[in-house]
């Protein structure tokens, strides 16, 4: 902690995330952390999440501390009040364009209230690069939080290099499935044997004007610019990517996983405070403790992904067939224009092994002793928290860079197996057993213990995570200060 300050003196971070749950949760870490070594915090929300994010932890659930306040800005697109995640698409492009005005406001608003500290520094998302601008317009420092892997960040990272090669856009449709994407790009002997199908799916596109395959060069361009970039990894999982990044961006900080440092917090007022913006049901660890250890199957797709109700139905007749336990969370949107409707024969079969619920909480989920397994969207928060509580992966990648991060776990770091996108339930009967029961999962248990342990030592107090923080705070946050 820092020594005492008066009210106005301490340093104020303004933390902004992405509009989404998997941006949203370890932003909530690093602003938890930064207030922890005595900055003041103000959380920007949208407007949007911030209604949905009162309405799943109740009305006062954020007025905890008076130096750790959230505020919101619009995100410019039509009034909803929707409980989903919005179209990815349009929030990117109308984000880009439309929040720079009011963050700016709402800077000089805070500049201007009495008993707050100054705005010291920005802590932004890359995806909401505006920030960056917004800091140098107030001329104070702004760190930029990639909340995704290295990996990730490097694939989009060749987004441009790709463009200017021909290689993306695609040239028409069939490319997508006449094994184009199979193809190995050799830019990188940091990310050997990549295909184009393994890089983050934006580039699967014949429109040269999509948006999010010009959203993202744009950000990257930007994040070039950057004084500092926050990574949310650790070194151990990912030097040969990072070694790569560092000769592209000049200033990286490796910060992660940013829950497991922030689980050190004991703070029981910061601990309350939660970034879930779906109701949790407690009884899904209930149930757990109803089961051995190591036995039952943990399945969540995360806030984004949607699929089919034939798919849906592929993977609940796998689940049953592989005669295991499985706690199985379906939000209420996960199926395209449906609700998740399960065959009530699928419901029947297996109402003695299985609970089904609408969200939980995935952290003390996967840190349950009787998790065996977990089925995935490969999502970056995901994959750390199952990395962190030494669960293995079966991967089902929906889009953008999860595709990276399960050619990494699968490939790479030997702790995942991946499902066809096409998905069939012998498939996923077959690899539940595998994961549970066969050689192959003890050996993916064995890697990811190991990663496990690395991930615990880098949070530790002299880790490397732990000695980054320590750096990004007195090198860049504090940098404009006189005090401290």
């Amino acid at each position: 902690m820092m020594g005492s300050a008066s009210k106005t003196d301490k340093p104020h971070a303004v933390c902004i995330p992405g509009p989404a749950q998997g941006h949203i949760n370890p932003m909530l870490s690093l602003a938890k952390l930064l207030h922890h070594r005595g900055f003041h915090i103000t959380f920007v929300n949208s407007e949007y999440n911030h209604r949905r994010l009162l309405r799943s932890r109740g009305p006062d659930s954020l007025d905890v501390l008076l130096d750790f306040q959230f505020r919101t800005i619009p995100d410019g697109l039509p009034f909803s009040d929707a409980n989903c995640t919005q179209d990815i698409p349009s929030l990117s492009q109308s984000t880009s364009k439309n929040c720079l005005a009011p963050f700016c406001d709402l800077i000089s608003r805070l500049n201007s209230t009495a008993d707050v500290p100054p705005v010291s520094c920005i802590v932004g998302d890359v995806v909401m690069s505006f920030s960056m601008l917004a800091a140098n317009d107030f001329q104070i420092p702004c760190a930029l939080l990639w909340t995704a892997s290295s990996c990730g960040y490097l694939g989009y990272m060749h987004y441009s290099e790709l463009i200017k090669q021909g290689l993306v856009p695609l040239k028409d449709a069939s490319q997508i499935t006449n094994g184009y994407l199979e193809n190995t790009i050799e830019w990188t002997d940091e990310m050997k044997n990549i295909r184009l199908k393994d890089l983050p799916s934006f580039l699967r596109t014949t429109n040269p004007d999509d948006i999010m395959l010009n959203f993202f060069d744009q950000q990257m361009e930007r994040s070039r610019e950057a004084s500092a970039i926050i990574i949310n990894t650790y070194e151990p999982l990912e030097r040969d990517v990072l070694n790569s990044l560092c000769s592209i961006l000049p200033s990286i900080y490796t910060i992660g996983p940013l829950h497991l440092l922030a689980n050190q917090i004991e703070d029981q007022s910061l601990r309350t405070l939660d970034s879930n913006l779906w109701v949790e049901e407690p009884e899904c660890v209930e149930w757990l403790s109803s089961n051995e250890p190591n036995s039952v199957v943990y399945v969540n797709f995360g806030s984004v992904t949607v699929m089919t109700a034939e798919q849906l139905i592929e993977f609940a007749w796998g689940l049953a067939n592989s005669g295991k336990p499985f706690l199985w969370i379906t939000r209420p949107d996960v199926v395209v224009g449906d609700s998740p409707i399960l065959p009530l024969e699928f419901v029947e079969e297996t109402k003695d092994r299985s609970m089904i619920a609408s969200w939980c909480c995935q952290e003390q989920v996967l840190n349950h002793p009787s998790i065996g397994g977990f089925l995935t969207h490969n999502g970056w928060n995901s994959t750390l928290e199952s990395i962190c509580a030494g669960v293995p992966m079966i991967s089902w990648p929906f889009f953008a860079e999860q595709l990276t991060n399960c050619r990494y776990c699968c490939t790479e770091w030997g702790i995942g197996m991946e499902i066809d996108s096409n998905v069939k339930r012998n498939e996923v009967e077959e690899l539940v057993r595998v994961l549970m029961d066969g050689e192959k999962g003890k050996k993916m248990k064995e890697n990811v213990m190991n990663l496990k342990i690395k991930a615990e030592e880098a949070c530790n107090r002299g880790g490397s995570a732990y000695k980054n923080l320590d750096k990004l705070i007195y090198e860049v946050l504090l940098s404009n200060m006189k005090k401290f």
